[in-house]
């Protein structure tokens, strides 16, 4: 991010120099990238959840109720069963439908789209969202439209972007989680 403009403040003078204390302002592109960055947060970690919500209700977006997880339906085995492709596909196939994978994945979509939208664990939420992502990328090499991008890999660029830039911050708990005696003993659960 660029730098803060400085402006003196009141807050605070040093009775050796006499000088006041600078305190940083926040500028309207500091101000506005902040908010970009917590829209785009927002928007994953619902794309996330709403994952999750279809896959385990069977909302009718994507996934019948049929096939909801809660009818007894598989989360896993219709996407890696199908329509995997390219040179991991037998990988993904051997493990379809297995009641561990369909934990895991479910599990996944639900804690990185509730910390993303929270805006608490953006550091886990994030390696853990991008590695989900890169799997789901390997799994239709190569993609459809282009010889490797896609917006897997996309998704998985801003995530980093979103825990190194603490868009948990702004519009998330993001700061109050910060002061948790845990998350200031442990800065990667920032």
């Amino acid at each position: 991010m660029t730098a803060m403009a400085e402006r003196p403040t009141v807050n605070r003078i040093d009775s050796t120099t006499r000088r006041e204390a600078v305190a940083p302002v926040e500028t309207r592109r500091e101000k506005a990238t902040r908010y970009t960055l917590a829209g785009l947060r927002l928007a994953l970690g619902w794309t996330f959840l709403w994952a999750f919500l279809d896959k385990l209700f069977g909302l009718g977006h994507e996934t019948e109720a049929a096939k909801a997880w809660v009818n007894g339906g598989s989360p896993t085995k219709g996407f890696l069963g199908n329509a995997v492709a390219g040179p991991f596909a037998d990988v993904y196939k051997s493990f379809a439908g297995a009641a561990w994978a369909d934990w895991l994945f479910m599990i996944g979509l639900a804690a990185i789209g509730t910390a993303l939208i929270l805006g608490v664990g953006m550091r886990i939420a994030a390696a853990a969202g991008a590695l989900l992502l890169v799997l789901m990328w390997t799994a239709v090499l190569p993609p459809e439209n282009n010889p490797f991008m896609d917006d897997h890999l996309i998704y998985a660029g801003i995530l980093a972007v979103l825990a190194f830039t603490a868009a948990g911050d702004t519009l998330g708990l993001g700061r109050w989680w910060a002061r948790l005696p845990l998350v200031r003993r442990l800065p990667f659960l920032r």
